[in-house]
């Protein structure tokens, strides 16, 4: 059990840190795309700092990475019926193993 606990638990963490990545590589394409000044609150390129005219359409490799980031991030919504069932098969295999001892 404590392999799996473990495993999860860098799984878990492992998620976390690389989301956070993925998103400063989103912002980062972003900022490579525009041509004026890319404004990281509303992610869009425009004009100027001061002039919030949206001056370009954001590029497909953001759009790609903004995908990646959502199916990623659906990962952790799941590890509760990831454990759910790995907990439930030790379970079936601990009481399937004391069966055939007991009743051979």
């Amino acid at each position: 059990m404590l392999p799996i606990g473990l495993t999860l638990v860098v799984l878990g963490i492992g998620i976390a840190y690389g989301l956070e990545v993925m998103e400063e590589v989103q912002d980062d394409m972003g900022d490579s795309a525009c041509s004026g000044y890319w404004n990281t609150t509303s992610s869009q390129c425009e004009v100027s700092a001061t002039n919030n005219t949206v001056l370009s359409a954001n590029s497909n490799a953001y759009n790609a990475t903004g995908d990646a980031i959502e199916g990623v991030a659906k990962l952790p919504n799941k590890l509760p019926l990831i454990v759910t069932v790995i907990v439930a098969a030790i379970i079936i295999g601990i009481l399937v193993r004391y069966l055939m001892i007991r009743y051979r």
